[in-house]
């Protein structure tokens, strides 16, 4: 039985994104609308539609009286939802986000736009009200040229900045206060953060100045109450959102202020294609949107200041006078023989006189004591006695590691990362020895001999799985990885920064922007010099890196950073997309690119980072000047639209601008 289908008598034609991740479907697909879907059809909503044989998910993008399409089209076969989900700006940002990481609409929608959850929909959104900004933000008071960013956004203009934070500063609070005076002068705000700990802060200092139009967008909340608080920004009751990168993407109402706090973290990198970064992803969007930019954080990348220099976004932070007034004492030195030898309860302790000495006296002045780990674990990374070789499972190779102390039941016998065999008779390949020394001691072990060095202080971890959110004022060691840093109340008056050479000794392009950027989330949290806080950094002090910390500098460190990156080559400096695959199919889709003028093809090498149970992957790297970043990106993706369409099975992982270069 053959139905008829009535035609819409207005716009009978909808254009459709396809929610398929193949390079040559991403664009718009023209159907009819049947006069009966009409009503619902609206451009934004979740339709339904064949295509190729199959039922499909999709989204309207437009209606239109006409299509170019010469053929017949077929239909829309269901509006899954009269919501319309998609907005026409986040609609124009996913574009936009795909064209800059040569990726598909697709895919960036899926990170966009959570999964329907059908009778969360069918709720009404109750209205807020919004309370009227604070009239004084002396807590921006410090900052040159703070006034005028605050006046601009309370003028619903759209200032760009890059925030400097001062050590110790409330910086939660002083993002509430912006997100504020953007919602007092009739628009929207969206805070993104790079973890929970975060957002709870965050959160909490904005629910405190804006009331109940304020909501946190986390995936811990579960699909019914996340997909609450998402339709709660879409319907406009929320004024403020909070949250961690796929936050940056919440359909606010007239979008004002987008704020990303702490730029470097490697959460803001989504870790799915086409993998964007929170920053850029920010940075589109306030272009697209005419919103206002502020890119915040107690250290600064390069990437972040690049926009500075290029006159994109304007500088805001203190006098240095200021600087050295909040900053607390920093001193460098290097975890020698000679240095531990001076006092031998440092010694037991593991940590230069001098820091035992600084941990001493903040103890002693009953202020709690910060020391910052670089690993987790006992003893996370051992190597040989006698020549130092890093020690691997005979098994698979991987890294052997001691969980705990001797005990029961073999615990103390290294134990492999990667297999979990345990070793009990290691010996070394190189050299034949069986001792084994630690090359890296985690958290746990270092807790364990600072409670043997300060006896009677209490001591307390914060690190995988357990991490704690503040500590009181009170003496106490609190031992912490990078990241996992309790808040103390009044401010630690120490901290260590032990092991400085396993953040700075990493083959990565952002070892040192990531370890000042580690030292100075953790230094920030002590007191200023005049109330006695001190920081000592394991490292050499010679480095730059190490003399950034001393002098409170991140914003210099950031500029000699991109003027070594200028100098090399690399990122963001260069537009740089690097390529990830078998050798035959990276062959393919070169000879399917053509490239932009001046760009550069460097390797194959071997892949850092290949996915799971692959083999024989390499990396190659097309390196472009700046100015050719759009055309390299629109290169690749028609490189990848090519073999997709001729059904190639061997994918090519596309990367533009990466992370990590190894």
């Amino acid at each position: 039985m053959v139905v008829q289908r009535t035609r819409a008598t207005v716009d009978p034609v909808a254009r459709v994104a396809l929610l398929v991740p193949l390079a040559h479907l991403d664009r718009e697909f023209d159907y009819q609308v049947e006069q009966e879907q009409s009503e619902q059809a609206r451009p934004g909503v979740r339709v339904r539609v064949r295509f190729s044989g199959r039922l499909v998910d999709g989204y309207v993008l437009a209606r239109a009286a006409t299509s170019e399409h010469t053929g017949t089209l077929g239909w829309l076969e269901k509006v899954v939802s009269p919501e319309p989900v998609l907005t026409p700006e986040v609609a124009a940002l996913a574009r936009a986000v795909a064209d800059r990481y040569a990726g598909v609409r697709a895919d960036v929608l899926r990170l966009a736009v959570p999964p329907r959850h059908a009778r969360t929909e069918a709720v009404p959104t109750p209205p807020t009200e919004v309370p009227p900004a604070p009239a004084e933000l002396p807590g921006w008071a410090p900052y040159t040229h703070a006034g005028a960013f605050l006046d601009a956004l309370r003028a619903g203009r759209a200032p760009r900045a890059v925030w400097q934070a001062l050590p110790g500063e409330d910086w939660a609070t002083r993002l509430a206060e912006a997100a504020a005076v953007t919602v007092a002068a009739g628009r929207s705000a969206v805070v993104v953060v790079p973890d929970q700990r975060d957002v709870d802060r965050v959160h909490a200092a904005c629910t405190a100045l804006v009331g109940d139009a304020v909501v946190a967008l986390t995936a811990g909340l579960g699909p019914a109450a996340r997909y609450r608080r998402w339709l709660a920004a879409l319907r406009g009751s929320a004024r403020v959102v909070v949250g961690p990168r796929a936050a940056v993407f919440a359909p606010v109402h007239e979008l004002g202020l987008v704020a990303v706090w702490d730029d470097g973290d490697d959460t803001h990198a989504e870790p799915r294609a086409p993998y964007p970064h929170a920053r850029e992803v920010a940075v589109l969007r306030s272009h697209g949107a005419g919103a206002a930019l502020l890119v915040a954080g107690h250290s600064r990348t390069a990437e972040a200041q690049a926009l500075v220099e290029r006159g994109w976004a304007h500088d805001l932070v203190a006098p240095r006078a200021v600087v050295r007034e909040r900053a607390p004492r920093t001193t460098a030195l290097a975890d020698t023989d000679e240095q531990l030898a001076r006092d031998p309860a440092a010694r037991a302790a593991r940590v230069p006189a001098i820091a035992f000495a600084a941990a001493r006296a903040a103890l002693a002045a009953g202020a709690p004591v910060l020391v910052q780990v670089p690993r987790r674990g006992y003893v996370p990374s051992v190597a040989c006695v006698r020549c130092r070789e890093p020690a691997r499972c005979r098994h698979c190779h991987g890294p052997l590691s001691l969980p705990s102390a001797v005990g029961p039941d073999g615990a103390g016998t290294p134990v492999c990362r990667w297999c979990g065999r345990t070793d009990a008779h290691h010996r070394c390949p190189a050299c034949g020895a069986a001792g084994l020394r630690a090359s890296v001691i985690g958290s746990r072990r270092t807790a364990e001999e600072l409670g043997r060095a300060f006896a009677g202080v209490p001591v307390r971890t914060s690190g995988a799985p357990e991490v704690l959110d503040t500590v009181p004022a009170a003496p106490a060691l609190v031992v912490a990885t990078p990241g996992a840093e309790p808040v103390a109340h009044g401010g630690y008056g120490a901290a260590l920064l032990l092991d400085g050479w396993a953040l700075l000794g990493r083959a990565d392009l952002r070892a040192s922007e990531e370890a000042l950027r580690r030292w100075t989330s953790a230094a920030a949290l002590v007191r200023p010099a005049g109330e006695g806080g001190q920081v000592v950094v394991v490292a050499e002090s010679e480095l730059a890196v190490v003399q950034a910390l001393v002098r409170w500098d991140p914003v210099g460190h950031a500029r000699a950073e991109l003027d070594q990156r200028t100098e090399v080559g690399f990122p963001p400096a260069v537009a740089l997309a690097a390529l990830d695959g078998p050798a035959a199919a990276l062959e393919d889709l070169l000879a399917a690119v053509a490239l932009p003028p001046g760009t550069e093809v460097l390797g194959p090498v071997d892949a850092i980072d290949a996915p799971h149970g692959t083999q024989g992957w390499e990396r190659l790297l097309l390196r472009a000047p700046r100015t050719q970043g759009r055309g390299l990106s629109r290169a690749v993706a028609v490189g990848q639209a090519a073999r997709s369409a001729r059904r190639v099975a061997e994918t090519v992982r596309v990367q533009v601008d990466p992370q990590k270069l190894g």
